[in-house]
């Protein structure tokens, strides 16, 4: 589905400070409005946030001890130096085993539903125990995980502050991991400062590649808003055998279909695309402009663009201003329990 005219119109406004269509005059703030970052963080009704909470959680996110094998953390494979993914084309899980698909980012999940490649999941919770049960991946035994952590001074003093008069469950190991990853939130982008009002905060050819983004290019028609995706599923037609959403909803138009993800800090997440098959940004651009493979399933917004050189260069430009200025991250000192006092 195309953008509607007006909306190629106001995003002009991105170059020009305001251009009147029809009788209503679009502005450069209302272009903003659409890009404009949320003030807080959302968390469900039956998992609210609270410090203590997100800080047993970010233990836990760190810890290996939440695998079978003891050497496998959340963050081995959401790495925060590597914008909380792993920088390789397939997840790499128990055993050195290679995954089917790319690991995710988690980075801007509170605002996601469906999580995973094919949308499994209906949410954060549900989402940080899959990879952890599954034997390719972390191998753990859910339901061994209560005994493993309750064997742990610093955990059973930590579980008893956050959730009171509950023994240590997988469900309240969780909510605490999920709360975690619901703060992993991108920092402030050049992007941000310019629909701020900075106009020296990205150069000439992003501003260029901003209108490429929402006029000829069509990219803001999957990567909407602040978070530069609209969370849904489609099939961009890349060369691979994996059905993705297929296998969950058997609708002609799921066959091949993935999760759209965010766009920021995309920078410093190559390589791309659900199997890690695409190398840069450049790649992606090329991929979109004429590299895809018809079928049925085939998303309506993908279609030959046709882009210039320039346009081309301007779209990787406009892109690489939404890599945000993220402090570094702390990692935290784990307790010491059975499974580290052994030599």
């Amino acid at each position: 589905m195309q953008a509607p005219k007006w909306f190629s119109v106001l995003l002009a406004a991105a170059v020009v400070p305001s251009i009147a269509y029809g009788a209503e005059t679009l502005s450069l703030e209302r272009m903003k409005a659409l890009y404009q970052r949320p003030k807080s963080i959302p968390f469900p009704a039956d998992n609210p946030f609270s410090a203590e909470k997100a800080a047993l959680g970010e233990m836990l996110f760190f810890d290996p001890r939440l695998s079978g094998a003891n050497y496998i953390s959340c963050a081995s494979c959401h790495n925060p130096a590597l914008s909380w993914g792993d920088g390789l084309p397939r997840g790499i899980g128990h055993g050195m085993t290679v995954l089917g698909r790319r690991t995710p980012t988690v980075l801007n999940a509170a605002w996601a539903d469906l999580l995973m490649w094919d949308g499994r999941m209906p949410n954060l919770e549900a989402q940080a125990l899959g990879p952890m049960s599954a034997p390719v991946e972390m191998n753990q035994e859910l339901a061994k995980l209560p005994a493993k952590l309750s064997a742990i001074a610093g955990y059973r003093e930590r579980f008893a502050a956050v959730f009171p008069y509950e023994e240590i469950t997988v469900a309240n190991a969780a909510k605490a991991i999920a709360t975690y990853e619901r703060t992993v939130v991108s920092g402030t982008a050049p992007f941000d400062r310019w629909i701020a009002g900075d106009e020296k905060a990205i150069s000439e050819s992003a501003k260029r590649g901003f209108v490429v983004f929402n006029t000829k290019g069509n990219c803001q028609a999957c990567h909407s808003g602040w978070n530069f995706t609209d969370n849904s599923f489609r099939d961009i037609g890349l060369p691979d055998a994996d059905i993705g959403r297929g296998k969950i909803l058997d609708l002609p138009s799921m066959q091949h279909a993935f999760k759209t993800p965010t766009l920021r800090d995309v920078e410093r997440r190559a390589p791309y695309m659900h199997d890690g098959s695409v190398p840069t940004l450049m790649a992606v651009v090329e991929h979109y402009d004429h590299g895809f493979v018809q079928r049925p399933s085939l998303s309506e917004e993908v279609k030959s663009l046709h882009l210039t050189a320039e346009e081309k260069t301007d779209l990787a430009d406009f892109m690489m201003t939404l890599t945000g200025e993220n402090p570094p991250v702390h990692v935290p000192v784990l307790f010491a329990g059975p499974q580290t006092a052994q030599r």
